[in-house]
């Protein structure tokens, strides 16, 4: 069934047309699944898979973000593979190494000693009868790189390095032999980055494109990850969606929780805000009047969710506050 688009917040057909085109290799086969499916939640990626089947709309302004990623990926691969050589040579490499690298390298070329490049390339595993698929951004000398189009939340945060590291050792799970470094690194392109931040604001990211190292986990680890993951995804595979598993706060990408200092009783505002309960504890000490409440953090990760339409613990999020109705 194909995808079908809405267009309810009025983009222009210029631009709608863009978000509305899927060049993306997807695979049809219930029993191939990707790497980034992979890591999300057993009840997403099941319900997921139900309300792609069901053929539901997705509006075009959901996809503004996700079409900004595969357009700067896409930039990049071409400056790689049509001519790379006049840009490396404006960058100053020596004519000697410019000739050495060569993309995506056949046997020939690796047996005459180029420096390897390799970029968008798709290989899968099967475990338990699953396909697991992965297609990397870019291998260079044999460590692995990982493009992200972001706010400067995920950098400041670090909320997202546990995805990243779980994501790049995924892929060398599946490319053992392209990928020999034990270390990834990931290339922000921050999509909101302020220079005036950037000298001002502590843990800010210096720069509009910054690259950050991290260490993998080891192919055996990652081995024992896929086969509990496997096994868990068809377990539930044809179980109702009230007997899933619930999404739990990182799944789910619910933000910290604030603790609110109230200097008495009836306050309709509170007096002070903190980041940990032992702050605000240490202010009501210091005061020896008034009270604490902890405010529990807002859940995000539903707002993208392509399964929250048919997903019953999104209505219990609403219904308790946790999520905006529009989420």
């Amino acid at each position: 069934m194909s995808q079908r688009y809405s267009n309810n917040t009025g983009i222009p057909l210029s631009v709608a047309v863009w978000l509305a085109t899927d060049n993306y290799d997807h695979n049809p086969d219930p029993n191939t699944i990707s790497v980034t499916t992979l890591m999300k939640s057993v009840r997403q990626i099941t319900l997921s898979a139900r309300a792609e089947a069901s053929g539901g709309i997705t509006d075009v302004s959901e996809l503004v973000s996700s079409a900004m990623g595969t357009a700067f990926h896409d930039a990049i691969e071409r400056a790689w593979i049509v001519d790379p050589q006049k840009a490396l040579k404006a960058l100053g490499y020596p004519d000697k190494v410019i000739a050495r690298i060569k993309v995506n390298p056949t046997n020939e070329d690796l047996a005459n000693g180029c420096i390897p490049i390799y970029m968008e390339q798709r290989n899968s595993k099967v475990v338990n009868g699953i396909t697991i698929s992965g297609k990397f951004d870019f291998i260079g000398d044999g460590r692995l790189e990982d493009f992200k189009s972001t706010g400067t939340y995920s950098y400041t945060s670090k909320c997202n390095e546990s995805k990243y590291i779980l994501q790049g050792s995924l892929y060398r799970w599946l490319n053992p032999q392209l990928i020999t470094n034990d270390v990834m690194a990931i290339d922000y392109i921050f999509t909101d980055w302020s220079g005036l931040s950037a000298t001002t604001s502590k843990g800010y990211p210096p720069t509009k494109i910054l690259q950050e190292p991290f260490t993998m986990y080891s192919e055996d680890e990652m081995q024992a990850y896929v086969e509990n993951k496997v096994e868990q995804i068809l377990f539930y595979r044809d179980t109702p969606d009230e007997l899933l598993p619930l999404c739990n706060d990182e799944e789910l990408w619910r933000k910290e929780p604030v603790f609110k200092y109230y200097s008495k009783p009836g306050l309709s505002k509170s007096t002070a805000n903190f980041t940990t309960s032992q702050e605000a504890q240490d202010r009501l000490a210091e005061k020896g009047v008034g009270y604490v409440l902890e405010v529990k953090g807002k859940v995000v990760a539903c707002l993208y969710c392509s399964a929250k339409n048919i997903c019953s613990q999104r209505n219990a999020l609403i219904a308790s506050g946790d999520l905006s109705p529009k989420g």
